[in-house]
């Protein structure tokens, strides 16, 4: 069963799409059920790429470690100096 979706866009938007479209050879409609059907494959992608980025960014610098025993117990005597 198909459903149909309504989207508003501005005319600029519109023929913008409406010209893509044209020019791949394709409705309006035809390119924009491509697009989305692309979207919906490369979604799950997209979602890892920008998590991987991110660690990536963040393991570019060099951050302050220590023994985990150590970093645990510099947070308890943290929470008993009352600066929490």
């Amino acid at each position: 069963m198909s459903k149909r979706l309504q989207v508003l866009l501005d005319e600029a938007e519109y023929d913008e799409i409406k010209r893509i479209a044209g020019e791949n050879g394709m409705t309006t409609a035809e390119w924009v059920r491509a697009v989305l059907r692309r979207a919906r494959r490369d979604y799950p992608r997209m979602r890892s790429e920008r998590k991987l980025a991110a660690l990536d960014a963040a393991t570019a610098y060099e951050y302050p470690t220590a023994d985990i025993g150590q970093m645990l117990g510099e947070i308890e005597e943290g929470y008993g100096s009352g600066l929490h």
